[in-house]
């Protein structure tokens, strides 16, 4: 059975961008129901008993794989995230893959945004790199995540549902998106950059 990660750091770290209030209903409301609705599944699915969360996102369809991949996604959102100030810097690496495919950090975080902006309905803007290194933005609806059918590793991620935000943003997307960049956890993505293979999310990620 799967267990609510425990988060990074406080619950209140994250204010003003996310107040306690947003990370409430997001993080002990919205994560908790997939992750209590898989163990669900579990419970009656005798197949998917042993599995890690990125085997059932891979061999599922339907409401397990809704469920999985939304607690897979939510986890990554919240380990890709840092307090203001804390988040470092991209490593040389990823500094250097950062300019060759899109010209400047600035650039990127111009078309991530915009990326983002027009994502349609409920989904995620994701930073992924494929096996060669190269980067890409890609933009998935509802629980869809990039790896399946052998698609890129994701690097990071920023959850556009409108849960998400509203809290704190209510329609506006863009300004929400604009503040996740100063919140930006660089060592867990440039930590994913040098491994180029999803992580592997434990239930505590510990």
């Amino acid at each position: 059975m799967f267990k609510l990660p425990q988060l990074p750091y406080e619950k209140t770290a994250l204010a003003p961008f996310l107040n306690e209030e947003q990370m409430t209903f997001h993080y002990d409301k919205h994560h908790k129901a997939y992750i209590d609705n898989l163990n669900k599944f579990i419970e009656t699915d005798a197949a998917l008993k042993g599995k890690s969360l990125e085997e059932i996102v891979t061999s599922s369809s339907g409401g397990i794989f809704n469920n999985a991949a939304q607690i897979w996604n939510h986890t990554f959102y919240w380990f890709n995230m840092a307090p203001a100030g804390k988040g470092g810097q991209p490593s040389a690496a990823l500094a250097d893959a950062i300019k060759r495919d899109f010209g400047s950090l600035d650039e990127l975080k111009a078309k991530f945004v915009d990326g983002g902006v027009k994502t349609f309905g409920s989904g995620w803007i994701w930073l992924c790199v494929d096996a060669a290194g190269k980067l890409s933005l890609v933009s998935t609806s509802n629980a869809a995540v990039p790896f399946t059918n052998n698609g890129p590793a994701p690097l990071m991620v920023a959850d556009v549902w409108e849960h998400a935000y509203y809290v704190d943003y209510r329609n506006l997307r863009a300004k929400y998106l604009e503040t996740f960049w100063n919140h930006i956890n660089w060592g867990f993505v440039s930590e994913n950059f040098d491994a180029k293979t999803v992580r592997n999310l434990t239930p505590s990620m510990t």
